[in-house]
């Protein structure tokens, strides 16, 4: 006798196919996000001021991971890499930062391997020359000298070097010379931990410095809260999508 067909099965058939349709469309998807992320673009938001006045607290950056990832020679000729040149703004790990190694900071590569770098009265020499660079301030009208009665981290910040940048490595400091915790404290940025190049401002908020850090559940939630309420009157809309420069 010929077998009839379940009426149950033949309806259940579409359903397991499209479930396992949504599936793969979100396992595809999740995997694309993923390359995205860790290959060519990822955001970043800036917690502190040792950029200003060319990036501020409350900027949300979109970083080109591309343009500094490890050159493939069997690619090199069809896709944009470049090399980190003294001048340019980089995203990087923080070296030797053993108890946090997913810090990331943004600074700006001032001097390369083998470069002697020199600060005096607060004026950056690189290879016995004096930095001439519009975005650079100071916001401190002191000037810490040079001598061991003075604390180590005032003293570095105005007087430091003469250093010799190692191999493969670039001296990052940040535009606000007074406010910057950078290689004059934790020394140079090995090339291998410099993995992108902030491009564009696509969002500015009037935050407050240091606001990632997770002080709990409910700070974060009024954070948000506030963010929410003054979405309009704190975003400055005259950096949206700009260029870093």
């Amino acid at each position: 006798m010929k077998n009839e067909a379940n009426p149950a099965d033949a309806e259940a058939a579409p359903a397991h196919s499209t479930a396992r349709e949504w599936y793969e469309s979100l396992l595809v998807a999740g995997i694309f996000v993923l390359f995205v992320r860790t290959f060519v673009v990822q955001t970043y938001q800036v917690p502190t001021g040792s950029m200003e006045r060319t990036i501020l607290v409350g900027d949300h950056l979109l970083v080109n991971k591309f343009a500094f990832a490890p050159r493939l020679p069997a690619l090199a000729k069809f896709l944009p890499y470049r090399s980190v040149h003294p001048g340019d703004i980089v995203v990087f790990k923080k070296p030797g930062d053993d108890v946090n190694p997913g810090n990331v900071l943004v600074k700006r590569a001032v001097a390369q391997g083998g470069d002697t770098v020199q600060v005096r009265d607060k004026q950056l020499f690189v290879d016995g020359k004096p930095e001439e660079r519009s975005t650079i301030q100071h916001i401190d009208p002191e000037t810490y000298p040079d001598h061991p009665g003075i604390p180590d981290m005032a003293r570095r910040r105005d007087q430091f070097g003469p250093f010799t940048v190692p191999a493969n490595s670039f001296f990052g400091m940040g535009d606000n010379r007074d406010n910057s915790l950078d290689s004059r404290y934790w020394g140079a940025i090995p090339r291998a931990n410099i993995f992108g190049r902030p491009v564009i401002f696509y969002w500015s908020y009037e935050a407050e410095p240091n606001s990632h850090i997770w002080r709990g559940p409910v700070a974060k939630i009024r954070q948000l809260a506030g963010v929410a309420l003054h979405f309009f009157s704190r975003t400055r809309w005259d950096r949206m999508f700009r260029v870093v420069k």
